[in-house]
Parts: C-alpha cells; sequence; structure tokens
C-alpha cells in the first residue's frame, strides 16, 4: 500500500433535500460494482443518513475512531471502524457518522482529516457525503478531494439562490472548473423553471441531469439497496451509472455541450 492514494470525491450541495445522500450511496455503489475497492464516509455529523438508507446498525463510527485517535495516535487504524455493506456480489464499507449528538459535537476537525488520508491510502475510492454548508470541515475535505460533485435541484427559487451563492463561492475559493462536476438530481420534476434558465444564472452548464423518480428512490430507501444495485433498469439507475462511469474513465466523460445560455428568462431577471 505505500504510495499509493486514491480517489476522492466529495459530494456537496448548499440546500438540503436534493438526493445528495442518496446520490454517495449509489456512486459507492457502482464504483464496487465494477470491483473497485470503496469507502463511503457519512459526513453529516449531526444527521446523517447513509446507515439509515442502507439499513446498516454500525458497532464502531467515527466517534470512537476519534476516541482512539486522542489515545492512541499512532496505533489507531481507520479500517477497524468501518461497516461493512454487501449486496450480492457487490460491497463497500461505511464510516459511520456519530450515534450520539454530543459526540458529533466534538469531532475535531483535524482527525477527520487524518483519518479520511488513512482510507484513502486503504482504497481505490472515498466517497464523502458532507453536510450542505461551507464549514470548515467540508472546506478542509474540498481541499483534499480529487472532485466535487455539486448537487443541485431546481424546483424552489430559494433553492437556486443558494445555488449560485455556492458556486460563486467555490469559484472564489479558487476551486479549478475541472475539479467541479454540477449535477442537477430530478431534472423532470414538475416545475415552471426551465434548467437553461438557472444555467445562465449560475454561468455554468450541469455537466450531468438526472431524471426525477421518487418511486425508485422511496424504494431504494425502503429496502436499503442502492438504485444502481436493486432498480438498475430505471434511467435514474442509468443516469448514476453513465456520471460514475465518466469519472471512471474521464477520456470518454460526456460533458454537457449544450452551447451558450447567457440570455435567460425570467428567472434570470429576479438574479440580475
Amino acid at each position: 500500500m505505500e504510495g499509493r492514494k486514491g480517489t476522492l470525491f466529495t459530494v456537496f450541495s448548499t440546500a438540503y433535500a436534493v438526493g445528495k445522500t442518496l446520490l454517495a450511496i449509489n456512486i459507492a455503489a457502482e464504483l464496487a460494482r465494477q470491483g473497485l475497492k470503496v469507502c463511503l464516509v457519512d459526513l453529516d455529523l449531526q444527521f446523517g443518513d447513509v446507515c439509515y438508507y442502507l439499513k446498516l446498525n454500525p458497532e464502531r463510527t467515527i466517534a470512537d475512531a476519534q476516541k482512539s485517535m486522542e489515545k492512541n495516535p499512532k496505533d489507531t487504524v481507520a479500517v477497524e471502524y468501518l461497516t461493512r455493506y454487501q449486496e450480492g456480489n457487490t460491497g463497500f464499507d461505511v464510516l459511520a457518522n456519530p450515534k450520539l449528538l454530543e459526540e458529533a459535537y466534538n469531532m475535531d476537525n483535524n482527525i477527520i482529516k487524518s483519518l479520511v488520508l488513512q482510507l484513502q491510502l486503504e482504497y481505490d475510492y472515498v466517497i464523502l457525503d458532507t453536510t450542505s454548508t461551507f464549514s470548515a470541515l467540508n472546506l478542509s475535505i474540498m481541499d483534499l478531494s480529487t472532485l466535487i460533485n455539486f448537487v443541485g435541484i431546481v424546483d424552489f427559487i430559494p433553492t437556486i439562490k443558494n445555488m449560485k451563492r455556492g458556486s460563486d463561492t467555490l469559484k472564489e475559493l479558487g476551486y479549478d472548473d475541472s475539479k467541479i462536476r454540477y449535477v442537477l438530481n430530478r431534472s423532470n420534476a414538475k416545475t415552471r423553471i426551465d434548467v437553461e434558465d438557472v444555467e445562465s444564472i449560475l454561468g455554468k452548464h450541469f455537466d450531468y441531469v438526472l431524471p426525477n423518480d421518487f418511486q425508485t428512490a422511496q424504494e431504494s430507501i425502503r429496502t436499503g439497496v442502492p438504485c444502481i444495485l436493486g432498480s438498475r433498469h430505471t434511467l435514474l439507475a442509468q443516469g448514476m451509472a453513465s456520471m460514475v462511469d465518466g469519472y471512471v474513465h474521464p477520456e470518454n466523460e460526456a460533458r454537457d455541450s449544450r452551447g451558450d445560455n447567457s440570455g435567460g428568462g425570467w428567472l434570470s431577471r429576479i438574479f440580475s
């Protein structure tokens, strides 16, 4: 393992209820399905849903790993605090968020960063599911990341406002465009807001556009099986699989190429 470093994928949003965790889980599942060694880290320390979505009951969490690091930093091995998810022949590991809010409040960003760096040496891919804030922890994780998946939806104007602010902030912080993938989830939900109008506001095209499929998403949460594994025939699963394939094989990545959307409509005028 000496000298090896895996790829770090951060899944981030500036809004809640956009499907960020579901996307992170399915990225992990598809990478694992392709035979890669994958770890999914739940960095929504207070209210993370990764284990809930996957029907996991972890014996150890990231809080336990921190306690060990505080006592014996040189002897703490991050992989000893993981929980295995297995569905058929496909499996990946999960570093669960703390079970107690008190533990979440007491987490140390430097220790979390150290644990992530340990995992990077052990896995081909480490997927990091974050909170929807520009916290000190999230910024340090994004600095480490190979790729940032910035997830949004377009069915609510305040969500679009936050997406715009988030996009501008990433630019102001100096993150290169090549490091960021803009992912639109639930694209065909019933809304009067045009995707092209939102792209005009952002000044960015969405790299990947995933369809709205509430039924498939709900079934995945109900059964604890990622869409990629349990409902692979659906357009949602196929869209996520195509996205992951582009990440693994960037030479084949089909980035959006719909042209310049500099005009915009009524929504653009609200933000102008």
